[in-house]
């Protein structure tokens, strides 16, 4: 594996400097730039997942695999999976692999609970088998709650749920971890379980250069104006708790140092991660910022289809208990969140071969503090 400049900004590699982590999902979107990140804070990271879900992509763009151990496997492979977790050892796992659009779901109900409840089931079954890890941070979704299309935030012990297979699928997954947590796990020695902090995350709507996704707003909207077409949008009123991918990666890190920390017993099991109130803006709204970071050519076309997917018009997810318990906060403001991403797509459309430099000249960026 190539060397990366580390960094050392607030601390953060004296932490993960030398450190065995599991990401799996890391030729995705989201573990993509979590694995960059944690790479470039020189931990030792292994990434397991099955086939590039996209072409082009950010981890064949950027280059991910000559960082950090690539490893293939589909995610409810149970047997795959621990013998990667077991020779890889990691002290921290992250699991973000699932089959993570809402509308692909409705289309393919079998292979999204397959990847977002039985890969669940496999990844910790590969932890229990392990033993390895103190600290799992398991991802889901902000859209785990039983949606009531109400205009308060959700918080963490709200009713879980779901009117659709990919919402059903990721609050199923979230009881499930919640019964390996008494069943299995346990945070101080016990007999017969593994000592091993179980901590879920529910985020969504994440944005940042890289995500080349079906049906999902930014890449949508780049791919369109990249070849100099309209931005066709289906529910311009539809409100989405919006947040860059490198608040996320960053929240994802800091739960997994405080859970090893002498601040880890006032954890909680699950935690919101989501943007400041106000930031739950509507994808119109989104658009037009969308639009002046892009420039021009960027035009935006209302178009209703004649059928579509079940999909909440109504979303937002109360992240105090996060804020107040582990002490984080938003490092980048929505617009500003914007200008990145736009600005990723921008230069690796005119050269993809920047787009290893961008993405961690942005990481450096970030965790410098220099939005």
């Amino acid at each position: 594996m190539e060397g990366l400049e580390l960094m050392s900004v607030r601390n953060r590699g004296a932490f993960w400097a030398g450190r065995r982590v599991l990401v799996t999902g890391h030729t995705g979107f989201i573990g993509g730039w979590l694995s960059h990140a944690l790479a470039s804070l020189g931990a030792d990271v292994t990434g397991y997942a099955d086939a590039v879900p996209t072409v082009p992509s950010l981890f064949e763009s950027s280059k991910l695999s000559d960082h950090i151990n690539d490893q293939r496997g589909e995610i409810s492979d149970v047997e795959a999976l621990t013998r990667v977790v077991t020779a890889a050892k990691p002290q921290i796992a992250f699991h973000l692999a699932a089959q993570p659009l809402v509308r692909r779901a409705t289309r393919l109900p079998y292979e999204t609970y397959r990847a977002n409840v039985m890969g669940t089931v496999a990844i910790l079954e590969a932890l229990r088998s392990a033993g390895s890890a103190k600290t799992a941070v398991m991802m889901t979704t902000d859209k785990v709650y039983y949606n009531k299309e109400w205009i308060w935030p959700y918080r963490e012990t709200d009713q879980l749920g779901g009117h659709e297979p990919y919402g059903l699928s990721k609050a199923m997954a979230e009881w499930v971890i919640a019964q390996y947590a008494e069943g299995y796990f346990s945070t101080e020695p016990q007999p017969g379980k593994v000592q091993t902090r179980l901590i879920s995350v529910r985020a969504g709507n994440v944005i940042g250069g890289g995500d080349w996704s079906e049906d999902r707003l930014v890449p949508d909207a780049m791919r369109a104006w990249q070849h100099g077409q309209e931005l066709k949008i289906r529910s311009p009123k539809a409100t989405r708790p919006w947040q860059h991918v490198l608040e996320v990666a960053d929240a994802l890190m800091l739960i997994a140092e405080r859970a090893e920390s002498e601040k880890a017993s006032s954890m909680k099991p699950n935690y919101n991660i989501g943007p400041d109130p106000g930031s739950e803006l509507p994808v119109g709204q989104i658009c037009e910022l969308l639009s002046a970071a892009w420039g021009n050519g960027a035009v935006v076309k209302i178009e209703v289809p004649d059928w579509q997917a079940p999909e909440s018009q109504a979303l937002a997810v109360d992240s105090t208990l996060f804020r107040s318990n582990v002490g984080w906060k938003p490092s980048l403001a929505l617009p500003e969140g914007i200008r990145w991403t736009v600005e990723w797509y921008k230069t690796v459309m005119g050269n993809p071969n920047r787009a290893r430099t961008v993405t961690h000249d942005q990481i450096k960026r970030y965790f410098d503090g220099n939005p």
